[in-house]
């Protein structure tokens, strides 16, 4: 795997791709591109990029900063993939992306879907809002049955032991 590839899937390596966008020496061209440097803001835990990327209405706070941090760091993140993009070019003032963005937290895998909306305001894409697909929660790890031998290693069955 590419140490320098940057964690949106684009295969281009992070400076040139998702960093200056991140870090402000440019704004992104596309709401694609917004979207896919809000991922990784994610996964560089770049929660300041994330929320100066959204747009908020004068004296409006939505969004839970010490959940979102907390989100972005106790999650190991595993892909994005774009699923389809409606309008959202550099001449256009809104944009749809829908989206995949997988992770594992708390030893359950789950894929994340949306369909992002954004908006050009002063010449710059921001995330207004996004429609929550519905989502499918996969363990990590196998299951343990009830007749397994207990994972703790006391050597009992599971049911007579931690899953009681």
């Amino acid at each position: 795997m590419d140490t320098n590839a940057c964690p949106c899937g684009s295969g281009l390596p992070f400076e040139k791709c998702c960093e200056p966008i991140i870090s402000g020496k440019v704004s992104a061209s596309t709401a694609e591109a917004l979207m896919r440097a809000r991922y990784t803001a994610y996964v560089k835990h770049e929660i300041d990029f994330i929320a100066s990327s959204c747009y908020r209405k004068d004296g409006e706070s939505d969004i839970d900063m010490e959940e979102t941090r907390r989100w972005s760091e106790e999650s190991q993140w595993l892909g994005l993939k774009i699923l389809g993009v409606k309008q959202g070019g550099p001449a256009d003032e809104e944009g749809l992306v829908e989206f995949t963005a997988t992770y594992a937290r708390n030893g359950l895998k789950d894929e994340y879907r949306e369909t992002a909306g954004f908006k050009k305001f002063d010449g710059k894409w921001l995330y207004v809002e996004g429609q929550l697909a519905a989502t499918t929660i996969v363990r990590a790890t196998p299951k343990v049955g009830r007749n397994d031998p207990c994972p703790c290693g006391s050597g009992k069955k599971y049911k007579h032991c931690c899953g009681k």
